[in-house]
């Protein structure tokens, strides 16, 4: 494969060309990298470079790149009707998908669907219907988490400075309380039973003293915390969560939009807790990449407001989602759940094998094909941002489509349609660069300018 520290010219000129005219929002940077076109777990630069994509859009091409089942169906949608805006008429592929989603969603009872156009909206649209449905005014969120962009969602998260400086007030009555992560707590010596107890306090605390747990509409969690680092929730905690929200008339609330629709080794990453959420987000993969969220929600809590409270002009269009009827078929024909699984056992075992081997990994986290590895200080064991940089970085200049979360660990979430072949290159691009920075050989200078989160 190229090295594009001498081969990524067109790349360079492209990104030099938007710079007058980009906002300073709108792209989180890594390295200098247009994209011109993809096939599977494939991508090519403007260059013609290869890589192997280990990013899959942010968990949003689950499916792989232009599948091809996909592209028909957006190809042969666009040619009948690409917009008739749902919230005036109808069209089928909505009324189809509406059907097909609210009998995939976990649980037995009945369930209704609303569509948006990202997870942002899909977020704002559970707090919205938390509160109408309950009556109640207060959220509860988590520390660490992740929901989008929007007023409402980016309230609901509290991952970074960015996403609140300069834009307060924000949505009020939204509170926070720690994830529940076993990996960066002092948790040694508990058994699950205490562990549990431990991050419940917290909310118990906050609840005795002064968030009347009467006036919580919902709490609102990821079953793995992507941004976070792909760090699964303790499972005995979250049944005890549920078992709270149960006691208190509080709805049990989750976002799927990163870890739904198979990421996880099964569709729905709350499927690994046995737990019916009362309502539940997805976008990102649903169709694909393309821009379709959906609220799947018990029937009577989708009841609770009328239009046009959360309805949007391009929501659920022809296109997007004939999009998601193919991604559908995809996911289940191929068995990308299955593959998520088997495939991800593999990643692991050879993650901790680098871990044993360079000393640079504190810890892999995650379900599935849906891999966190935490970089950090051989000597301190302490989280090491530059060095993920500086790993993520190389992998690139070697082909391998690699970002951070958090800093310092590296995120690993390749297209669930990735060959064995494909996923063990790029594993071994990630284990060379490794060796590159344990004997030295990634310069401080590598990582050009404010890179990352």
């Amino acid at each position: 494969m190229s090295n594009f520290e001498v081969n990524n010219q067109k790349s360079v000129e492209l990104i030099q060309a938007e710079k007058p005219y980009a906002s300073s929002y709108s792209r989180v940077s890594y390295y200098d990298a247009v994209f011109d076109h993809g096939k599977g777990a494939l991508l090519y630069d403007v260059d013609g470079n290869e890589y192997i994509d280990f990013l899959a859009s942010a968990s949003s091409c689950n499916t792989g790149h232009c599948h091809p089942k996909v592209v028909k169906a957006v190809q042969e949608q666009a040619e009948k009707l690409i917009q008739t805006t749902p919230a005036y008429m109808w069209h089928e592929p909505q009324i189809r998908l509406m059907e097909r989603l609210a009998k995939l969603a976990p649980g037995n009872s009945p369930k209704r669907v609303s569509f948006g156009n990202s997870g942002s909206d899909a977020a704002d649209a559970v707090l919205k219907l938390a509160r109408a449905y309950t009556g109640r005014p207060y959220m509860v969120s988590f520390e660490g988490s992740y929901h989008g962009s929007t007023y409402g969602s980016l309230t609901l998260s509290a991952l970074s400075l960015n996403m609140r400086r300069k834009m307060g007030p924000l949505v009020p009555g939204i509170y926070h309380i720690p994830y529940p992560d076993v990996y960066h707590n002092d948790v040694s010596g508990m058994d699950d039973e205490q562990i549990a107890d431990h991050f419940m306090k917290p909310l118990l605390d906050m609840t005795s003293h002064y968030l009347p747990k009467e006036e919580i509409a919902g709490i609102f969690i990821e079953a793995v915390a992507g941004d976070l680092g792909i760090v699964p929730a303790h499972k005995r905690f979250m049944e005890k969560l549920y078992d709270f929200c149960q006691e208190n008339g509080i709805l049990f609330c989750v976002d799927e939009v990163n870890q739904g629709l198979g990421r996880t080794g099964k569709m729905w990453s709350i499927d690994h807790y046995g737990i019916e959420p009362d309502l539940m987000t997805c976008a990102k993969s649903l169709a694909s990449g393309l821009p379709l969220s959906a609220v799947i929600g018990k029937a009577d809590i989708l009841q609770s407001l009328g239009a046009p409270a959360n309805l949007f002009t391009t929501a659920g269009n022809p296109v997007t989602t004939a999009a998601s009827l193919a991604t559908l078929d995809v996911i289940e024909e191929e068995d990308l759940p299955g593959r998520s699984e088997r495939l991800g056992k593999h990643a692991r075992e050879r993650f901790e094998e680098m871990k044993e081997k360079y000393g640079v990994v504190s810890h892999v986290f995650g379900l599935g094909l849906n891999l966190g590895v935490e970089i950090c200080d051989p000597e301190t064991g302490e989280k090491d941002t530059a060095a993920a940089l500086k790993i993520s970085t190389r992998a690139h200049q070697k082909g391998l489509v690699l970002i951070t979360l958090n800093g310092s660990v590296l995120r690993v979430q390749p297209p669930l349609v990735i060959t064995e072949e494909q996923l063990d290159k790029g594993l071994d691009i990630i284990d060379s660069c490794m060796q590159e920075l344990v004997e030295g050989k990634l310069p401080d200078d590598l990582v050009k300018g404010d890179r990352g989160w």
